[in-house]
């Protein structure tokens, strides 16, 4: 079996930038034989952390949503692909929900994330990573990811305002694509 990859889609929009450039890690991961499981975290239902610590008590959130199924699966992955659109300067209300309740994963030995290979993507509609707010973003992924010690296997961004638009960008497609084939096949 090929390694377990799961993308995680932040955007309300179904088919928005981000999610196409999820589309191409998913196509890439596949190629290379990963198994791979997409979720649009929109669509979920996914609470905020009550911040009530049972989890660090007893291994266990208390919250019953769909954190419920995706814990174990968090757990069992070999590579993880984070995809958001840039909302007001950092990334989107779906995605940091998501991460903040990765707390309910942390414990006494550590976090099942130590080690394990991360992509990022992220769009914006500004000229650049500084104007749109997304090197906000970049460095909140990278200081949230080496809290927690896994690896970034790589980051792509790139400017896509109107749905589609990144279509018009093959080469930012291409490197999306090369990720997923990275994380697809890479060893842990």
């Amino acid at each position: 079996m090929g390694k377990y990859v799961l993308v995680f889609k932040g955007s309300p929009r179904e088919n928005g930038n981000s999610s196409l450039l999820a589309d191409q890690v998913i196509s890439g991961a596949k190629a290379s034989g990963a198994v791979v499981e997409s979720y649009c975290l929109h669509s979920m239902n996914i609470h905020p952390c009550d911040a009530c610590d049972v989890c660090q008590e007893t291994g266990v959130c208390v919250l019953k949503d769909d954190m419920q199924l995706l814990y174990p699966k968090l757990q069992e992955a070999d590579a993880i692909v984070l995809a958001s659109p840039v909302y007001w300067f950092n990334m989107s209300a779906q995605t940091k929900l998501f991460i903040d309740r990765w707390y309910g994963l942390d414990s006494s030995q550590g976090h099942p994330f130590k080690g394990k290979k991360f992509g990022i993507l992220m769009t914006y509609g500004d000229s650049d990573p500084y104007s749109s707010g997304a090197i906000n973003a970049i460095n909140t992924f990278k200081d949230i990811l080496s809290y927690v010690g896994a690896e970034i296997a790589g980051i792509i961004y790139g400017t896509a305002m109107d749905i589609g638009d990144i279509k018009k960008q093959p080469g930012l497609m291409l490197r999306a694509y090369q990720l997923g084939e990275k994380l697809g096949k890479e060893q842990s």
